[in-house]
């Protein structure tokens, strides 16, 4: 019951945080109804490993932690005070089956993970978009890079893998990859590679 407080709306769960840190939900972090969608679509089987592609404070990983705790989600973030502030949300709330990586997410295997999570991180590279802090680099170049990077990982993922992307431009999704379910205005959709 302590744990499950932390989920019953965005407000509650953003009090995981500290109060700069929560300023940045409405734009970058993972709306509880989106994580809980993801989540149904990405778990397909007891112990899968999902992985969330710049996690941010860890909020997906978290929200998808409680509802599915049969199902591993990792969250690799390159900003190590971001991570940080996961950490610590991850001890109060102590879900078992949660982990974060501080890193670019160029440096994860992607084939230890089954099934993909991606909520556009990489789209704060455009000039036009509001950043999280000005302590990385930015660039069209980087989300152009990054995005292909993706793709190429994507491409070489088995069939069968699942993928679920927010708001994404859908530069980085193989084209072997298909939507088979959309929601919240189609912002969210639900892709398997066949």
């Amino acid at each position: 019951m302590e744990t499950e407080k932390w989920f019953v709306s965005d407000a509650t769960c953003h009090e995981l945080y500290p109060q700069p840190i929560r300023d940045l939900a409405r734009r970058h972090w993972t709306p509880l109804l989106v994580a809980k969608k993801a989540a149904s679509f990405l778990v397909t089987d007891p112990g899968v490993r999902i992985l969330d592609i710049g996690s941010g404070a860890g909020k997906f990983c978290l929200a998808a932690g409680f509802h599915y705790p049969k199902a591993q989600f990792t969250g690799i973030e390159q900003r190590e005070y971001l991570v940080q502030y996961a950490n610590a949300a991850l001890e109060t709330t102590g879900l078992p089956n949660v982990s974060f990586i501080h890193g670019n997410f160029t440096q994860a295997d992607f084939r230890q993970y089954d099934h993909f999570y991606f909520y556009n991180s990489f789209y704060e590279n455009l000039a036009y978009t509001e950043k999280i802090d000005e302590q990385i680099e930015y660039s069209t170049e980087l989300f152009e890079y990054y995005s292909h990077y993706l793709y190429k990982q994507l491409c070489n993922a088995p069939a069968g893998t699942r993928l679920v992307t927010y708001h994404s431009l859908e530069t980085e999704i193989p084209t072997d990859f298909h939507v088979v379910h959309t929601d919240i205005n189609d912002y969210l959709k639900c892709w398997i590679k066949v």
